[in-house]
């Protein structure tokens, strides 16, 4: 089965107090969505839509300027908080559930235990984060199991690098973060001697850019010196974040998406996800991962799949908004081919800007192309991000994040669009140009595990034999496909990504019909997306022409299956 992931930020998903949201607004303000409120029915809706897991990114303790000392839990600094909520990859317990999410604070655990058998009674994997490189200035676990060790816990701060130490220390110096005054601060924050940042930053002064609200954690490589390596024998630091892995595993979840996966050694992700495995053979390792260089390096090293940020989604981005060629789409695949099945795609996440946002393309019915090549290409995951199937615009200027073509990570805020998605009847709350893009997501989805051809089958690129031009087919502005299942069912797959409709015919080569069996003929071919049937004829090296709207797809079945193939 395909992987189709869908990424919800927890925070925000079901945040229905939405008379204030006020800017930097506190959690009394503006509110905060609960576990408790991710309803049965609401994960059922994710799951007939046709996902097959779901990402609940920052669920796990991170930095706050909202106090839970009542609950035992330590006050962050503001001076080293992003945002009235915080960063949720400042992780401040690697053990413990975020207090924001729970109704009832002191049963936090228990309500994401009941989170994880509701989504897996509905069908769906539960991913999480687990953010291996760096931690909150403050990090401190009040949970962790009896007989594991703190983190920094053993540490010699007289030494700025050892293997046994979990940080690295800046020797002599004290920790200036100069937003003391800016955040109203009673004390003024206090670390010596000072830790590097989290973006490998070793200065006692990293700027309003650094990961400031974060600390490095130490794997063994020497930065101070040349970035020696010092693993054997292991490292504290990779015993302790195995140990967090396993004790996730331990309690059901499916998956791990790993935060800046090459910012940490790949032999640690080799001794790591080798334990966890042996124990939990079903779990997978998602990296975010953007230099294509280490790809290999890191499916070696025990991941499932790695973001293909820099390879496709920059190219259809490009496409969508710079006029950059449909051609390159080729040399997306071509770069990857022996790791294609590896690459997880996507057109959102929470560190990318909205499609529908003035700084992308401004109107989320641009990227329909786009959402079938990126979705319907290989047999890899695709993921989707809450509120992208009906159009949000990530335009609010919540806080700390500003208005940047983004929905906040950082702030209390309730969503309209994921108002509207964790609605009773969702579809009721929509216009109807939500509805339309809502049910053009719903069928791209569905048909991705519903049609083998999709799910499982064979993938040939046919734009090499349409760069001619002829017959109005325009390489820059379309690219052609075809996939073909093992039952012998093939899909011609055409996207569109001028905003004009089309009536082009395209080429398909001699080799096609040899390589994939296809029969030559004159046919009826339903488009899977429209249902629409167009008369087609499809012959070796002869253009078999079809009719495209602007800035949309076609998925035309040319080819029932045969028991022979």
């Amino acid at each position: 089965m395909k992987p189709l992931i869908y990424q919800i930020f927890t925070r925000l998903y079901g945040n229905n107090q939405h008379t204030a949201n006020i800017p930097n607004g506190t959690i009394e303000e503006n509110g905060c969505a609960k576990l408790n409120g991710i309803t049965q029915q609401q994960l059922q809706r994710i799951s007939d839509f046709g996902f097959t897991h779901v990402w609940f990114t920052g669920l796990l303790e991170h930095a706050t300027q909202t106090d839970y000392s009542a609950f035992g839990i330590a006050k962050d600094h503001p001076s080293v908080v992003k945002g009235k909520a915080g960063s949720p990859y400042a992780i401040k317990d690697y053990y413990d559930i975020d207090p924001d999410l729970a109704v009832n604070v002191k049963n936090r655990m228990r309500e994401f235990d009941a989170l994880l058998r509701r989504t897996h009674k509905a069908g769906l994997k539960m991913v999480i984060d687990f953010v291996p490189n760096h931690v909150a200035r403050q990090y401190h676990s009040d949970k962790c199991p009896r007989g594991i060790r703190d983190l920094g816990a053993d540490d010699k701060t007289d030494q700025a690098f050892s293997p046994n130490n979990n940080f690295y220390y800046l020797l002599g110096q004290t920790l200036h973060t100069n937003f003391d005054t800016e955040r109203n601060a009673p004390t003024p924050y206090q670390e010596y001697p000072a830790k590097a940042t989290g973006n490998d930053c070793f200065s006692a002064w990293p700027s309003r850019n650094d990961w400031y609200e974060t600390v490095k954690l130490n794997y063994g490589v020497d930065y101070m010196n040349g970035r020696t390596t010092h693993f054997s024998p292991t490292p504290s630091t990779w015993k302790k974040m195995t140990d967090i892995l396993l004790f996730w595993a331990h309690k059901g979840v499916d998956a791990f998406r790993c935060d800046m996966a090459e910012m940490v050694p790949a032999e640690f992700w080799s001794y790591a996800i080798t334990k966890v495995k042996k124990q939990y053979p079903h779990i997978q390792f998602i990296a975010e991962v953007y230099n294509p260089g280490e790809y290999r390096r890191y499916i070696t090293s025990g991941f499932d799949y790695l973001y293909d940020k820099v390879g496709l989604y920059d190219t259809l981005r490009a496409i969508i908004t710079e006029g950059r060629s449909a051609s390159c789409i080729t040399g997306c695949w071509q770069s990857i081919d022996d790791i294609r099945n590896h690459m997880l795609n996507f057109l959102e996440n929470h560190d990318e800007q909205r499609i529908a946002s003035a700084y992308f393309a401004g109107d989320a019915r641009k990227a329909l192309p786009a959402l079938v090549v990126s979705a319907t290409m290989g047999n890899n995951p695709f993921m989707v991000y809450a509120g992208q199937e009906i159009g949000e615009h990530g335009m609010n200027a919540e806080g700390f994040s500003g208005s940047d073509g983004r929905t906040t990570i950082f702030d209390y805020w309730s969503v309209a669009s994921l108002r509207k998605l964790t609605a009773n009847h969702p579809e009721q709350e929509m216009n109807e140009a939500e509805r339309d893009l809502y049910n053009y997501y719903k069928k791209v989805i569905t048909l991705c595990n519903a049609h083998p051809a999709l799910s499982d089958g064979q993938f040939y690129d046919l734009q090499y034999a349409n760069y001619s031009r002829d017959a109005g087919y325009d390489c820059d502005r379309q690219y052609a496909y075809i996939r073909r299942a093992k039952n012998g069912e093939a899909l011609l797959i055409v996207a569109n990504f001028s905003p004009s409709s089309v009536h082009c015919g395209i080429k398909i080569p001699t080799h096609a019909f040899e390589f994939l069996q296809l029969r030559p003929g004159i046919i009826s071919a339903i488009d899977l997306l429209s249902g629409n049937l167009q008369t087609i004829e499809i012959k070796a090296d002869q253009n078999t022409f079809v009719d495209i709207q602007g800035n949309n797809a076609l998925i035309l079945q040319i080819q029932s299956g045969k028991t022979n193939a």
